[in-house]
């Protein structure tokens, strides 16, 4: 009879187990518990591995430091390359200075001898060379005939064109904006603000020199604003 009962018995009403016979509802009340502790466990297991994970992606303090380092060199060199340009553009162009003498060069890149200038340039000539720092240059000969002492600086001071002389009007003019200067290279008219740098023209061994020029201005009074 029992083996009966037993086969006779739906398995939705009974359940087995090795130690006897339960009912359905007592399997559902076992359930609930073994599925919670197998959960339990399992984020257990998940909470120790993410922690683990972290801790092994944050880098130390050293490492930040040197990234943070990196980081602001790879940002410095372009901006101070980007900030150069807009600093020179500010500063007058052809300074006109340099640490010693430069001897002249003619157009075709010879050698400026006195001697032999003077006699193919005539007074009031105003002849560009190639004088301080490789700035065009002109050489000045006096209405006596004699070479000035100075040198002129072509460079204009408004944006650095280089300034042709026009004898017609004794004035050197500026073809870009412009701007005049007289027979000396003071500025008469804008929007050039400074009159054009000034060079000694020395001769030395029969050659002409440019020698930098750090006294006062003699056109204006004023101290040299290329010095």
């Amino acid at each position: 009879m029992a083996a009966s009962t037993f086969s006779s018995a739906t398995p939705s009403k009974l359940c087995s187990c090795k130690n006897g016979i339960f009912s359905s509802s007592q399997a559902i009340m076992l359930k609930p518990r073994s599925i919670h502790l197998v959960v339990k466990e399992n984020s257990r297991k998940i909470t120790c591995q993410a922690s683990t994970i972290a801790d092994d992606r944050v880098p130390d303090m050293e490492k930040r430091k040197l990234m943070n380092l990196l980081l602001l060199g790879a940002l410095s060199l372009p901006s101070a390359g980007m900030l150069g340009p807009y600093a020179t553009f500010f500063a007058p162009p052809g300074s006109g200075g340099d640490s010693g003498g430069t001897i002249a060069k003619d157009a075709i890149g010879n050698d400026v001898i006195a001697s032999q200038w003077l006699k193919t340039h005539n007074p009031g000539d105003r002849t560009l060379t190639q004088g301080l720092k490789g700035d065009p240059t002109y050489l000045v000969v006096e209405n006596d005939g004699t070479l000035a002492t100075f040198g002129i600086n072509a460079v204009c001071t408004h944006l650095g064109c280089v300034v042709p002389w026009n004898k017609a009007e004794n004035k050197f003019l500026c073809p870009c904006h412009g701007s005049q200067y007289n027979y000396q290279g003071k500025v008469v008219r804008g929007p050039a603000p400074l009159s054009l740098a000034l060079a000694h023209a020395d001769v030395d061994d029969g050659k002409v020199l440019f020698v930098p020029w750090v006294e006062t201005d003699f056109r204006t009074g004023d101290a040299p604003w290329w010095a």
